[in-house]
């Protein structure tokens, strides 16, 4: 599609470059995350999900205005994006109520570090799992601990996370700008619907409640999914992971501003030892042919 066919939301995110795309796009998410925790009192876990990809779906609709032809093979893609997607955010925000953002991230992230050191057998790339492990060990085990249920959701997530890597890249390169995207949100929101409906009940429909999931949306779902894949587009997947390992600490830090969640200082540490992990892993990740 030539530059100027594009749409202007596709045209103001050219003209950033994508390093900054996905650094906007990890700051945007995680302080979306913490507004969405303190929705759980109201709605629910499921119920905040569900309402933020409703009104995901509703907004990239509306932006993007996608068409329904497509061939089978980008049917495909788009619906395992929106499954996916739906039992990503299922899976974290449960986390999520559980356990502190910033440790439910950091165990998350253990999703694309698999991804990074999937099929390697160079002995460097099995220090990056033992520190992630070790990690991962001290988040759970300090004094005080971690919910297991908690940590069960957060590793069902990043299994999920990892899956949603590898699809985004498949999206990103059979759509055009957000058309994809914005039916993937779709898919995931009928997906999330009977969750929600079953934990939220009526309370889904209060006005402040909708406007909290209106924001929610917009910083968890709209902005950081749309960066992503424009990001995604015009540098290497390698590149992208690495400024991703990132995610870990932002998440901590807002957990810490946003939401008053002390982590201990051992479990800082350990949320280190992932982002160093993650670093290291994609850094010395095969580059891509």
């Amino acid at each position: 599609m030539a530059h100027a066919d594009r749409l202007p939301v596709a045209r103001l995110m050219g003209g950033i470059p994508p390093t900054a795309l996905v650094l906007l796009g990890i700051v945007s998410v995680q302080v979306g995350a913490a507004i969405a925790k303190q929705l759980f009192a109201v709605a629910g876990s499921a119920g905040t999900v569900t309402l933020r990809l409703v009104v995901a779906a509703l907004v990239l609709v509306l932006i993007w205005r996608p068409s329904l032809r497509m061939d089978r093979r980008t049917l495909a893609v788009v619906v395992s994006y929106g499954v996916v997607l739906a039992a990503m955010n299922l899976c974290f925000y449960a986390a999520l109520d559980r356990i502190p953002l910033g440790a439910a991230v950091t165990i998350e992230f253990l999703g694309p570090l698999a991804v990074a050191v999937a099929g390697s057998r160079r002995w460097l790339d099995g220090v990056w799992v033992l520190l992630a492990g070790t990690g991962v060990v001290l988040l759970t085990r300090v004094e005080g601990g971690l919910v297991w249920t908690g940590v069960l959701f957060a590793l069902a997530a990043g299994a999920c996370w990892a899956a949603y890597i590898l699809v985004t890249a498949k999206l990103g390169s059979r759509t055009t700008d957000g058309k994809g995207l914005a039916l993937a949100m779709v898919v995931g929101s009928v997906i999330a619907l009977p969750f929600g409906i079953s934990s939220a009940g009526t309370a889904i429909l209060d006005p402040v409640v909708l406007a909290a999931g209106l924001a929610v949306a917009l910083m968890s779902s709209v902005i950081p999914y749309s960066l992503e894949l424009e990001a995604l587009r015009r540098m290497p997947p390698r590149v992208f992971g690495i400024l991703m390992s990132l995610e870990p600490a932002v998440a901590a830090v807002a957990g810490l501003v946003l939401l008053g969640e002390h982590l201990r200082p051992a479990q800082w540490v350990a949320v280190c030892c992932v982002v160093i992990a993650s670093v290291g892993a994609t850094r010395s990740a095969k580059p891509e042919v």
